[in-house]
């Protein structure tokens, strides 16, 4: 995409923004530390106060000062792999050893009045070297009294399936929040776990019960290949939805001060022209469902501790592809299971063990790359990571911010099985991973 497209896209999200009282990015708007918000103090992962300042609308704020409505991050990384790939990830690497700029994003983020307010991210793929959009997030919110019940009402327009939540258990917002596309990765994963992310719009509506239960439904659409194009997505990459998508999310959550959980379910129920490719005359069809649970423990400030897990399960009716001969059968399953606990120190020094499994069924058409022909995948994520001003005084008036980071991918089982799992001899090990990240926000 050209640069005058990237600046439209930034222009357009101004004007929708409103621009008489369009207000700053969210630390400065609300004047609060970026632990108020986020656990660690860095995002993406939320407080309880973060929570709701998300599910109000992006709206609270400190005083009527209009401050700059934009900010800005960049990550950037060094990639080992315990073995050199049989050719480079990618155009301008090598087949190991890379160091890259993995993302530059730009904000527009902020709260008009009191009950509007969202985000909008537009990204400069370093690896990739395109620009496109990124996350969009734009909310109504308001308060009402039913049944003798306070009850948030909300609205969100978004373009992924899950970026409107609120826990860090789905996968637009969960465990790995940071990632290059220079590490190699599983090929399989579930429709509601980032597969139609950037490629859809939806809208969604959602209660919010005495702040404890949770209740939300949407839909979601394919806009046209024109504007998608013009946004920096290509329809054949993700295909294409049959109309629309309806989605599901019900949670309940317990807040005790010190201490909160949240337990809840979640559903997508998608029909894909596979490539975008309609010759078929008919679309796959995906349900996704699962199970969601988080639990925070901060009742000392100087120690915090989080769990974050998810199961889902895919029912797959691959009709479309069994056509046009990407599947050899009609009816398949895929399960996804992720864990992750995590512990911050004074909003500075953090460390995260994460565990991953997916399997399902056997197809030597839609996993013929593997020698098994199945989407089996496993392993371990291993995170230290210092935050430089996670607590208060950050300069520029609390909006910088710089995160640094170790990870460490281990694979048990990668696209099918454990040894030769290509049929060339490579093992799942040979794709363990040593990441060293700086991640910075301004």
């Amino acid at each position: 995409m050209r640069i005058w497209k990237f600046a439209g896209l930034l222009v357009g999200a101004a004007l929708f923004a409103g621009r008489a009282e369009a207000v700053p990015a969210f630390a400065e708007q609300t004047q609060q530390p970026c632990s108020a918000c986020h656990v660690g103090g860095f995002g993406p992962q939320l407080t309880p106060f973060g929570r709701q300042f998300k599910l109000e609308g992006y709206t609270m704020r400190a005083g009527d000062t209009f401050t700059l409505p934009v900010s800005a991050m960049a990550v950037a990384s060094f990639v080992h792999t315990q073995t050199d790939q049989d050719e480079p990830p990618a155009p301008h690497y090598s087949t190991n050893d890379n160091a890259t700029l993995d993302q530059v994003s730009l904000f527009l983020a902020g709260g008009v009045g009191d009950h509007f307010g969202g985000f909008f991210q537009a990204t400069y793929d370093g690896v990739g070297r395109a620009y496109s959009w990124d996350n969009l997030d734009l909310r109504a919110a308001t308060h009402e009294n039913l049944w003798d019940s306070d009850v948030l009402l909300g609205v969100s327009l978004n373009n992924s399936p899950g970026v409107q939540d609120v826990w860090n258990t789905l996968a637009a917002w969960g465990y790995p929040y940071t990632g290059s596309d220079l590490a190699p990765a599983p090929a399989t994963g579930t429709v509601i776990d980032g597969a139609l992310a950037q490629a859809v719009l939806g809208v969604s509506a959602y209660a919010y019960w005495n702040s404890s239960i949770y209740t939300e439904v949407g839909l979601y659409w394919t806009p046209g290949s024109g504007f998608l194009k013009s946004m920096g997505v290509d329809p054949a990459d993700s295909g294409t939805l049959k109309g629309a998508t309806p989605y599901i999310r019900v949670a309940y959550q317990k807040d005790y001060g010190d201490q909160n959980f949240e337990i809840g379910a979640y559903g997508l129920f998608s029909n894909i022209y596979p490539g975008a490719d309609e010759s078929a005359r008919t679309a796959d069809r995906y349900s996704d469902i699962g199970v969601d649970a988080s639990y925070q423990f901060m009742g000392d400030s100087s120690n915090v501790y989080t769990v974050n897990a998810r199961y889902t399960h895919e029912q797959q009716y691959l009709h479309a592809s069994e056509i046009l001969g990407g599947a050899a059968f009609a009816s398949n399953r895929l399960n996804d299971a992720r864990i992750d606990l995590a512990y911050s120190w004074q909003s500075t020094l953090g460390a995260t063990v994460a565990a991953f499994d997916t399997w399902g069924s056997r197809d030597p058409l839609l996993y013929g790359d593997n020698r098994t022909f199945t989407p089996d995948s496993s392993g371990f994520i291993l995170q230290a990571d210092y935050t430089a001003f996670g607590g208060a005084d950050a300069p520029l008036g609390g909006r910088f911010n710089v995160r640094v980071g170790l990870q460490y991918f281990i694979y048990t089982k990668f696209d099918g099985a454990t040894s030769n799992y290509d049929g060339l001899g490579h093992s799942a090990s040979d794709n363990n991973t040593l990441r060293l990240f700086l991640w910075v926000a301004l």
